[in-house]
Formats: structure tokens, sequence, C-alpha cells
């Protein structure tokens, strides 16, 4: 297994007391996969984020090394210093992260996705952040036929 990709669970107490696995989010290390994704990947452009996706190449060794044998996307956060400062920053990633955790069931895997904060995301909820993602997946083609609809 590469080092770069750990591909690491979190465990919870579910409703009935029973431990469950869930993957975590598998991060973009690289930056020319960034790049690449900013200047081949479909673009969704709305009111607080701004959102990529291309294909990821990795997805079939990623699969392989997946305990669950899974596709997994792997998320990306971009954020500038002119959004503010390293607090505001964080709190920007932070909401997007609980944002996307909302929709990323409902979406295709095997995908490079890097999500972009705008100005207008300060101050917003998870919620908010939510519905804007499950609209930019739904316009790049996406979401899932199961679930159309943020959780929450």
């Amino acid at each position: 297994m590469n080092p770069k990709e750990n591909l690491a669970f979190s465990e919870s107490i579910g409703v009935f007391g029973i431990k469950e696995k869930k993957m975590k989010n598998i991060a973009i290390r690289e930056n020319h996969l960034y790049s690449k994704t900013f200047t081949r990947g479909k673009k969704y452009v709305g009111r607080y984020v701004a959102v990529y996706v291309l294909r990821d190449l990795a997805a079939k060794r990623l699969r392989a090394e997946n305990p669950m044998k899974e596709y997994v996307n792997r998320l990306g956060i971009s954020i500038s210093k002119k959004f503010g400062s390293a607090v505001e920053r964080n709190r920007a990633k932070r909401i997007i992260r609980a944002g996307y955790d909302e929709v990323k069931d409902s979406i295709k895997k095997g995908n490079l996705i890097v999500i972009s904060p705008r100005m207008f995301c300060k101050g917003k909820k998870s919620t908010d952040i939510a519905r804007e993602l499950s609209d930019a997946f739904a316009q790049l083609g996406l979401k899932d036929g199961a679930d159309a609809s943020p959780k929450g």
C-alpha cells in the first residue's frame, strides 16, 4: 500500500450499540492532480462553492488496496489566502467536508473531486453547502439514481 494513500476507517457506535466502520475521505495530495482537475475536469460554479470533477485514473489501484474492494472518490479542498485568516479557512474546509459527507453516498465513485469555497461561503452551515454540492453533482452527472437528495 502506498503510504500517501492511507485508506483509514473511523469507528463509530451505531444505533444499536454496534461498532460501525465508515471509510474516511481520501485526500488528493499531489499538486499535479489538482492542476489536471482544474484544467481538464468538468466544472460547476455555484453561489457558495466551485466544484471540479475528473475521472480518477488510479481508481482501479485504489479499489484493489481498499479492504472493502469498492471504488472511492478522492477529495481535495482548495482555498486561497484571500479567503481570510487561517481560522476562517480551516472553518470553511471543515464545513465543506461535513457537507460533502452528507452527499458522498449518493454520488458515483472513482473520481477526483476538488471543491473551492467562494466568498459567500463564510458563515454558512454544512446543510447549505450540502444542498449546493448535491445540485452540483447532479448537474455534473455524478448522481446515483438511488438517492438524489442530501440527508438531513
